[in-house]
């Protein structure tokens, strides 16, 4: 191509007339638009070689898909315990403090207690349901939570007269709640013994 245009500019510097000017000129245009249609005939055969992916590609795709499915399955299963130990965390506390409150108030006298209670409540019913101060109803919990391990609330109770390690309940009174559920903390330790 580059001979062309040293061509056209001779033919301009020597004077030639318009004609040969415009004849070469013609000839270099016709001789672009033919490499330029060849080099489009050529791409377009070579795209229609290349539609879609190889075998092999597809199967290092899916490999590196499932090892990434494979390192998210435990980090999800992970993250649900974890939030489940917050939820069983978070539940423990509120009952406890709410036991506590209970407590605290029966030691002012705000309300009459059972003889041989210590003030502690009877069962965790009477914190959700309340206890009457001066003929208004005094409530410590606005419901029994759920036990995020066993999806019931039905939670383990001890009272002031039963053994630190006792997994039975005297029925006399509330002292301590835990989960009756069997399993080990991310940290090792057992969900009872929180």
């Amino acid at each position: 191509m580059s001979g062309e245009l040293r061509a056209l500019s001779k033919a301009i510097s020597f004077g030639f007339g318009e004609g040969l000017l415009l004849i070469a000129y013609s000839s270099l245009l016709f001789v672009q638009f033919s490499a330029a249609c060849a080099f489009t005939r050529e791409m377009i055969k070579k795209r229609k070689r290349q539609l879609g992916f190889t075998l092999i590609e597809l199967i290092v795709a899916t490999a590196i898909m499932s090892i990434l499915a494979g390192m998210a399955v435990p980090l999800a299963r992970v993250t649900i315990k974890r939030e489940r130990e917050r939820e069983l965390r978070h539940a423990l506390w509120g009952m406890r403090d709410a036991i506590d409150r209970y407590k605290d108030a029966a030691d002012r006298g705000a309300f009459q207690i059972k003889v041989g209670s210590e003030g502690y409540p009877p069962d965790l019913d009477t914190l959700v349901k309340g206890v009457d101060v001066g003929g208004k109803k005094l409530k410590f919990l606005r419901r029994i939570p759920i036990d995020p391990m066993t999806g019931n609330t039905d939670w383990g109770m001890r009272s002031m007269q039963d053994d630190p390690d006792s997994n039975s309940w005297n029925g006399e009174s509330v002292f301590d709640v835990y989960t009756k559920s069997n399993g080990t903390a991310l940290d090792g330790t057992n969900y009872k013994d929180w």
